[in-house]
């Protein structure tokens, strides 16, 4: 009997237990590092994923797992490219400082996604 495709992001929670969730910078942290994931992923040229399908696929992650997008294994922030604009790259920035800080309080706390 074949078995059909199961959507893991059904079984994906997105929430840590509270309080790490909102210590770490709840629905605004989300928001942020899934905007800057997005804008670092589609180059304004066009990619074959659409802005809106990036977003979506990060933001579906909890906030350590969101932060990995953006630091290298050491913990350091991963060079941003150079298409994002202005208004991008202080973003991407933000989101780099903010992934520092979630990586660091996620180890002191043994918070594993």
């Amino acid at each position: 009997m074949p078995i059909g495709r199961v959507n893991a992001a059904k079984y994906t929670c997105r929430f840590l237990p509270e309080p790490h969730e909102s210590e770490l910078g709840g629905e605004e942290a989300h928001a942020l590092l899934a905007e800057a994931d997005a804008d670092i992923c589609c180059p304004p040229s066009g990619w074959t994923i659409s802005w809106d399908d990036c977003y979506a696929s990060a933001d579906m992650l909890p906030l350590p797992r969101k932060a990995d997008l953006f630091l290298d294994d050491r913990g350091r922030p991963r060079p941003l490219p150079l298409h994002l604009t202005d208004e991008q790259v202080e973003r991407a920035e933000r989101a780099q400082t903010l992934a520092v800080h979630i990586r660091r309080e996620a180890h002191r706390r043994n918070i594993s996604p």
